[in-house]
């Protein structure tokens, strides 16, 4: 499972026997062109400059770096350039490519033109990061023939290709991969009214009616997220159909999430308890990740990195020092009154090595 997969998802929505279903439908529903793609318009509005001047002068346009939370459009983008440019489009990922040799062969098989998506990028393996400099920079990978001594480097020249590569955490990437990109875009969530213009854009796709104020209850517990707005709005047809006439009203939508056990937030079981474990257990924190993991029976990986993200941006938790901290918001979400002994930010009752 990727970066991409784990993190920042809800978990529980889609059943196994589901997963081939949405993964086609989940296709079907991405934009094909740039006119199409909701969102995000200071990005697309940069990304049509690039493609169409690179148009004009008959040359494969600059490389292209998208970093973001996953679900947000980086992949359908890049399909979008390679529909723009009228190109073939290739797809890897970086944990696929172990050896330079790996990067190597699909490098030289690229014709003229072509895009290569390169997803999760950050994860690449060292040797083949090195060869991708040489490859964007002057279209040539240096193939060492031999070990030893008597090892030779052939110099194979490339056909010029774009190369799109999507991370989900830009900081892990080295300085001179990233400065080889021309063209360097961060896709941030969505605001409420674009989510709602994309469920009604999946709504007329899947062929069913969703009225206004399903898609807005929909949209505001999507986590500012497409990929789960498009996600949760499958489920809630899934619930119209079993329970109603089909129709996407308020009333399908709000029974239909709260069975999947997200709430009006977004928050979905995990999220929620965090959150009790942290105010419950221990009187609002701070308290540290091992701990705080262990109380709600997960890996401290999967708590920092599934529920953490969202929880920190909705203003429920708060990273110090020391520990994580419940906020204000968090105790009145949860219906409590703090204790009158503790203080935002300053107890350090439930500290632990695991706190930074």
């Amino acid at each position: 499972m990727t970066d991409a997969e784990e993190y920042d998802e809800p978990r529980g929505l889609v059943s196994p026997e589901a997963g081939l279903e949405d993964n086609e439908v989940e296709g079907a529903l991405r934009p094909k062109r740039l006119e199409e793609f909701v969102g995000q318009d200071r990005v697309c509005d940069q990304l049509s400059l690039v493609l169409r001047s690179a148009q004009r002068r008959g040359r494969a346009p600059d490389h292209v770096l998208m970093s973001g939370p996953p679900g947000l459009g980086k992949t359908s983008l890049a399909m979008i350039i390679a529909e723009e440019l009228g190109a073939p489009l290739r797809i890897t990922s970086g944990p696929a490519i172990e050896r330079s040799g790996d990067l190597a062969a699909i490098l030289s098989t690229l014709r003229e033109g072509e895009v290569l998506f390169l997803d999760e990028i950050h994860r690449m393996a060292r040797p083949a990061e090195e060869m991708l400099y040489v490859a964007m920079e002057d279209f040539r990978v240096d193939v060492v023939v031999g070990k030893g001594p008597g090892a030779t480097a052939i110099p194979l020249d490339l056909a010029p290709f774009t190369l799109v590569g999507a991370t989900t955490r830009a900081g892990l990437l080295p300085a001179p991969l990233r400065d080889r990109f021309g063209f360097t875009a961060h896709l941030d969530f969505y605001a409420a009214k674009d989510l709602e213009a994309i469920l009604r854009r999946s709504a007329d796709l899947l062929g069913v009616r969703l009225d206004e104020d399903a898609a807005v209850e929909v949209a505001r517990r999507s986590r500012g997220t497409p990929r789960i707005a498009n996600r949760l709005l499958r489920r809630v047809r899934d619930y119209a159909e079993v329970h109603g006439d089909g129709d996407l009203t308020k009333e399908n939508a709000r029974a239909a999430l709260s069975l999947y056990e997200v709430d009006e937030q977004g928050l979905d079981r995990l999220d929620r308890a965090v959150l009790d474990a942290l105010l419950r257990r221990f009187a609002g924190g701070p308290v540290g990740l091992s701990t705080l993991a262990v109380s709600v029976g997960e890996e401290p990986e999967t708590v920092e990195v599934v529920a953490e993200p969202f929880l920190v941006r909705s203003g429920f938790i708060a990273r110090t020092p020391r520990g994580r901290v419940a906020t204000a918001a968090a105790w009145t979400h949860a219906g409590l009154t703090p204790p009158q002994d503790t203080v935002f930010g300053t107890a350090t009752l439930f500290d632990d090595t695991g706190g930074t």
